[in-house]
């Protein structure tokens, strides 16, 4: 073993090959004994392609230009369906929707709207009879602030007819047609709520583009009903936690009274986000956890993440990942595990990919929050004797959302560690896979008890003896990084930080945010403007003087969910008080980075701004960034 200091390992896991010959896979739809996908491919512009596997073969379905992509709630997913060999799907570009055969070309399903992009579609399911696309859309019109939200059917025929089937909600997820295409059941949910907050499931009788007899049939008012699903027997099936974890139940179609199905201390589902989500089918469902995921079946995996499950008669098709490797398409037959599309060789010596370790820690008012650690690791370079390795704290957005347990791109765990920095990835009160009453402490204590997790984490790991307390480092994107801009300004905590995208004003994002979160910190922060004063003491722009330590922003030009502005006010007001700090603002990339020429150049760039800050020098040729010091 060669011991050299901690971030001047040199590594295989480049920035680079973080995203050379990567693809994302987030859905996979079986039909009859196709199988589809799509996958995102960062080498081509972030863009989304649909595929069909048939007989071994895989073949891209859309034209090689298009991108299927849906930004119904901004964040998007379900922009895509597949029944009887013809699918539909959302154009990026138009935001319209499509149908296509393999080998056809694309014929136009919705009319073109008054503005660019303000008829907007998700969540899709064919009729049986095939003469109509069930689904979400989302109006943009310019004599309302925000969009509305309906359900509807749109003809398949290429006629541009399109039928409302149910609005007045704030929002809806989920319209999914029972077996016979007789009814269809839905979930919907008002502000200031939010999905995983309280909903409600709806049924109604469905005609040939109408429905009638409409009623709500489960919502209690304190549960977060999701995914519903008919299982092929006619069962309706849907996911809640009013017993605290997101457990299935049949829903009772004349009473609306549920019976248990399946279920235990874990949660099944996890919060809607984004639409299209599957986390269980007929007979099978996912079993989450600490570390990861498994199925239902006891079928043995080597997958932590397992989403977009789904069932053709006595197939099962699902989306897996683990921390060794990225997302590929698995196929489950008999209990026997076929991998469709795989995931790409990574060529990593296993010991660049030890699992992480599954911590709970103790935290402010007498808490316990939760956290992977990821020790340095690599086959050939140690740290030299006495020297503890610098950690890395990550935060994850949302704040309603959780640490990954799955190797991607985006996160990059392995950059750090393979580099002799270790990293802790913080599940702080708030986050999902714990139940509702952990997801509840974040209520009214956003920018507190994700700070106070953050340190507590590095508080433990420091106690431990694991890392050095006086290297610490912390990034997030979001959510995650209005904290990691909040954390900076406890003195003495961290050395420096990375905020991507991250809300620096929430008074602003009041007005500015888009519909889906406009009232999220409702709940989050407190009512407006009875909580103004707490809005202004939370916002990180009014604590700018406190920053004591170095800050790297990095920022889409794009962005809707968080606008560009946030991270600019906070890079001028930094300038202004003569702090140390640096930014890149890239053109093109929206909410979270899809392009790999971004992905790379942040990914460097962060690693060199920290190495400035600790004082070491990256193994990697980096291209440097700009960092404005306070004079002298």
């Amino acid at each position: 073993m060669t011991a050299l200091p901690a971030g001047t390992w040199p590594s295989p896991v480049t920035a680079a090959s973080l995203v050379g010959g990567a693809v994302g896979v987030a859905e996979v739809v079986p039909d009859g004994d196709d199988v589809w996908w799509a996958e995102s491919r960062p080498e081509e512009g972030g863009r989304t392609a649909l595929m069909r596997w048939r007989d071994g073969t895989a073949v891209e379905v859309t034209p090689p230009d298009a991108n299927v992509r849906t930004t119904v709630h901004e964040y998007g997913g379900g922009a895509w369906w597949v029944e009887r060999e013809v699918a539909y799907y959302v154009e990026f570009g138009d935001q319209r929707l499509r149908r296509i055969e393999a080998g056809g070309e694309p014929v136009l399903l919705t009319p073109v709207p008054d503005a660019p992009r303000a008829l907007r579609y998700a969540d899709g399911r064919v009729t049986p009879d095939g003469r109509w696309y069930v689904c979400v859309r989302e109006r943009h019109t310019g004599d309302r602030r925000e969009a509305l939200n309906e359900i509807v059917a749109v003809a398949t025929d290429g006629s541009g007819r399109v039928e409302v089937l149910a609005d007045g909600a704030d929002f809806y997820a989920a319209p999914r047609l029972s077996p016979d295409g007789r009814l269809l059941a839905w979930v919907q949910w008002d502000h200031p709520n939010m999905p995983w907050d309280a909903t409600e499931l709806w049924l109604a009788e469905l005609g040939d583009g109408h429905v009638h007899g409409a009623r709500k049939l489960v919502g209690n008012g304190d549960e977060a009903l999701q995914q519903p699903e008919w299982y092929a027997d006619g069962s309706l099936i849907v996911a809640t936690d009013r017993t605290d974890w997101w457990n299935l139940y049949r829903v009772a179609l004349d009473t609306g009274e549920l019976t248990a199905v399946a279920g235990g201390e874990y949660d099944i589902v996890q919060p809607h986000w984004v639409f299209g989500m599957s986390r269980h089918t007929d007979g099978l469902h996912v079993v989450g956890g600490p570390l990861g995921d498994r199925l239902s079946s006891g079928a043995e995996t080597p997958y932590t993440s397992i989403t977009s499950l789904r069932r053709a008669g006595d197939t099962a098709v699902f989306v897996g990942a683990s921390f060794q490797r990225e997302a590929e398409v698995v196929r489950l037959v008999g209990g026997h595990l076929e991998v469709l599309r795989p995931a790409r060789a990574l060529g990593l010596d296993p010991a660049f990919l030890p699992r992480p370790e599954f911590i709970s820690f103790p935290t402010a008012g007498g808490a316990t929050a939760h956290a992977l650690y990821y020790a340095p690791a690599h086959p050939d370079v140690e740290l030299p004797a006495g020297e503890l390795p610098p950690l890395l704290v990550y935060i994850h957005g949302g704040p309603t959302a959780a640490a990954r347990r799955q190797f991607a791109a985006g996160s990059g765990h392995r950059f750090w560690t393979s580099r002799g920095i270790a990293v802790v990835d913080v599940d702080y009160r708030g986050s999902s896979g714990y139940g509702r009453a952990y997801r509840n402490l974040l209520r009214g204590q956003w920018c507190v008890a994700d700070v106070e997790d953050a340190i507590a984490a590095t508080r433990f790991l420091s106690d431990r003896g694991d890392v050095d307390g006086d290297r610490l480092l912390i990034r997030g994107g979001s959510a995650g990084g209005t904290t990691t801009l909040l954390a900076l300004t406890r003195a003495g905590v961290f050395a420096a930080g990375a905020n991507h995208f991250g809300v620096a004003d929430l008074v602003a994002l009041l007005s500015d945010d888009h519909k889906f979160e406009s009232q999220y910190t409702v709940s989050l922060i407190g009512p407006w403007p009875a909580a103004a004063d707490v809005y202004a003491e939370r916002s990180p722009i009014n604590h700018v003087d406190e920053i004591a330590s170095p800050l790297i922003v990095l920022q889409g030009l794009d962005d809707t969910v968080v606008p560009p502005a946030h991270s600019t006010r906070i890079v001028e007001a930094m300038q202004a008080k003569g702090l140390p700090v640096a930014s890149l603002m890239f053109e093109g990339e929206g909410h979270g980075f899809r392009r790999a020429e971004t992905i790379v150049r942040a990914t460097e760039a962060e690693l060199w701004f920290y190495g400035q800050v600790l004082g070491f020098e990256p193994a990697d040729p980096i291209e440097p960034v700009t960092i404005h010091r306070p004079p002298g």
